[in-house]
């Protein structure tokens, strides 16, 4: 297995890949006894310090969960309040794969296989994620369309065409198929047009659905999902 360094440090559980970056600026990381770059790999059997103090990232069985994250949980393995990984409990060093903000809630995968999380969570691979999202107020046939077609949503960020509907049987909910991942980009499409969300659900990744998970509640992906998970990752 190879990643960049401050991904490595990431997967550690030291600290986030954002403050990682910083640590490399600052030239504390060594790799192999060299100063690390943010272009320095490692591979097995690298030694990566930090302030003189050696990472290690966890290689126990192959796990993949799939946890239905309430809000107020944050989607980081960095021993911060409300972190992700302490709220699982798993026996396991798990780490998220992608985000959601602390404010929304649904569907998030853990694992502890580092390849798998890039493969999922990076968006130029364009994998599926679906969302449900109620508003303030009732969904409007132009938010629809407009949305759809793709938006500009400020700072020079502009959203690529996605499949938007309103949910039968409500007025004010509707379902996002994203193959995008700008930041908090369905709270920023919606606030466009002057909506507020009242709640942001992630109901499926790839092949993967929350089904009757309650919130908090996890569970291991069955043979069949995770089948068809590395089917669509090749």
């Amino acid at each position: 297995m190879t990643m960049k360094v401050d991904k490595y440090i990431g997967h550690s559980g030291f600290t986030s890949r954002q403050k990682a970056f910083v640590l490399i600026e600052e030239k504390r990381v060594t790799v192999n006894g060299k100063t690390a770059t943010h272009s320095t790999k490692v591979q097995e059997g690298d030694i990566v310090l930090v302030d003189g103090k050696e990472l290690k990232v966890a290689t126990g069985a192959p796990t993949y969960i799939v946890y239905n994250k309430p809000k107020g949980i944050i989607s980081t393995s960095e021993k911060i309040a409300d972190n992700i990984v302490d709220a699982v409990g798993h026996h396991e060093k798990i780490h998220p794969v992608g985000r959601l903000d602390k404010e929304s809630e649904g569907l998030i995968l853990l694992t502890n296989v580092g390849e798998i999380i890039d493969k999922i969570a990076n968006p130029k691979y364009g994998h599926e994620k679906e969302y449900l999202v109620t508003l303030n107020h009732p969904v409007r046939a132009q938010f629809l369309k407009e949305a759809g077609e793709g938006t500009d949503i400020g700072a020079g960020e502009h959203t690529k065409p996605c499949i938007i509907t309103a949910e039968p049987g409500t007025k004010r909910v509707f379902r996002i198929i994203l193959k995008q991942g700008l930041n908090r980009q369905i709270r920023r499409m919606c606030n466009k047009y002057d909506y507020q969300v009242i709640k942001l659900q992630r109901v499926r990744v790839m092949n993967i659905k929350l089904g009757n998970l309650k919130p908090g509640e996890w569970r291991d992906l069955t043979e069949a999902e995770l089948q068809n998970m590395f089917s669509l990752l090749k």
